[in-house]
C-alpha cells in the first residue's frame, strides 16, 4: 500500500511531538487531603487514588475513603467515596484508615484500617466492586489485632507474587508482618511472618529488576507541621526477606536507607504509593505537609497527595535531594 510521503511525514512528527511533549506540575497535585494514599492503573485509561477518612471542611461531613482519579497523575479530580454513612462497615467502631486497592479475581478489593487513636485492638477489612469507582460492598474484617497476634494491625498492603501467590503486608509500629492470602482474598493461610521491625509502618512493595523493594515510613504522620514522617526503603531477593538496607543490616533492628524526608516548605512526607508511567519511570506518590497551611478545620492534620519520580542509582531509589520536589518540575508520561 502506498502512502503518500506527507501523511507518513505528518504521522512521524505527531509521534515525535507526543512522545516527547513535556508536562509541568508542582506539588502539591490534590488537595485539601488525601491522607495515605493508594494508587491503581485501570483499563478505562484512568488512574485511581484512594484515601483515608477525612473531614475536608467541604461541609460534607466524612469522606468515607475518598477516590480521586486522573489520567496523568497531575490533574485529579474527586469522583466519590468508597462507602456512604450508610454503607459504611460496622464490624468494630472506628474510622477507616489506610486502604489499599488491588485488581483481583477479576474485581477490586479494597482494603483498609478500621481504628481509632489509641485503640487496643484495630483491624483490617475488606470490600470489594466490580468497578474502580465503587460501589464497594464489605465482606468484613480480615483479622483484628488480638486475632493475628500483632498491636496496632492498620496500614495493609495486597501484593501477588511472581508465582501467583497473594499476600497481605500489614503494621504499624510493632513490626512489618505478611501473611497468605486464601484464593478469594477474604481470608488467611498459614503463619505471619516477620520482614521489618518496630520503626515502621505503611509497607509497600514493589519488584524491579529481579529484586524486591519495601517502602516503609518512620517517624509522626500527624502533628501538623511538626511531623517527622519520612520513608526509607530496604532490598531482598525474596518477597519473604530479609530486606537489607544500602550498608547490609537487617530492616528487623535497621531504619532502612532513606528515600525521601523533610524539605524547606513540605514536613511529614511519607505513606507512598509507586506508580510506573509509559516511559518506565517510577512515581512516588504520597502525601506531605505544607508548614503554612499544615491544620484541616476540624483540627486533624492536612495531608494533601504529592508526586515525585524516583531516581535509581547502583540499584537503589531516591527521589532528588532526599525532599519533596519544589516548583515547576516535568511530569509523568501517560
Amino acid at each position: 500500500m502506498f502512502i503518500p510521503l506527507a501523511i507518513l511525514t505528518l504521522a512521524v512528527i505527531s509521534y515525535f511531538l507526543f512522545f516527547n511533549q513535556t508536562t509541568e506540575y508542582k506539588n502539591p497535585v490534590f488537595e485539601p487531603v488525601i491522607a495515605d494514599p493508594s494508587v491503581i492503573k485501570v483499563d478505562d485509561g484512568y488512574l485511581y487514588a484512594y484515601g483515608t477518612e477525612d473531614d475536608w471542611g467541604d461541609g460534607k461531613g466524612s469522606h468515607y475513603l475518598p477516590i480521586i482519579r486522573s489520567k496523568d497523575l497531575i490533574s485529579w479530580e474527586y469522583i466519590g467515596d468508597a462507602f456512604t454513612f450508610d454503607t459504611k462497615p460496622d464490624w468494630k467502631d472506628g474510622g477507616l484508615w489506610a486502604p489499599h486497592i488491588a485488581f483481583f479475581n477479576d474485581q477490586y478489593y479494597l482494603y483498609y484500617s478500621m481504628s481509632t487513636w489509641g485503640d487496643a485492638n484495630p483491624g483490617i477489612g475488606v470490600a470489594t466492586a466490580e468497578k474502580p469507582e465503587g460501589p464497594f460492598k464489605d465482606q468484613g474484617p480480615l483479622f483484628t489485632s488480638d486475632e493475628i497476634g500483632v498491636l496496632n494491625s492498620i496500614d495493609p498492603f495486597h501484593y501477588i507474587d511472581k508465582d501467583g501467590t497473594p499476600y497481605l503486608f500489614w503494621g504499624s509500629f510493632h513490626g512489618i508482618y505478611g501473611i497468605e492470602l486464601s484464593k478469594d482474598g477474604f481470608s488467611t493461610v498459614g503463619d505471619k511472618f516477620e520482614i521489618a521491625g518496630t520503626a515502621f509502618e505503611a509497607p509497600w512493595i514493589m519488584e524491579k529488576d529481579g529484586a524486591y523493594y519495601f517502602f516503609g515510613s518512620l517517624g509522626s504522620c500527624c502533628e501538623g507541621e511538626w511531623s517527622t514522617y519520612r520513608v526509607s526503603v530496604g532490598k531482598a531477593d525474596s518477597i519473604k526477606g530479609p530486606y537489607l538496607d544500602k550498608d547490609g543490616n537487617d530492616l528487623l533492628y535497621s531504619e532502612g536507607t532513606l528515600v525521601l524526608a523533610e524539605g524547606d516548605n513540605f514536613a511529614g512526607p511519607g505513606h507512598n504509593a509507586i506508580v510506573t508511567d509509559k516511559k518506565g519511570t517510577d512515581w512516588i506518590v504520597y502525601h506531605a505537609i505544607d508548614k503554612e497551611n499544615g491544620w484541616l478545620p476540624n483540627g486533624a492534620t492536612r495531608r494533601p497527595m504529592m508526586i515525585d519520580p524516583i531516581v535509581w542509582e547502583d540499584g537503589w531509589p531516591i527521589v532528588k535531594d532526599l525532599v519533596p520536589g519544589e516548583g515547576k518540575q516535568k511530569g509523568p508520561k501517560f
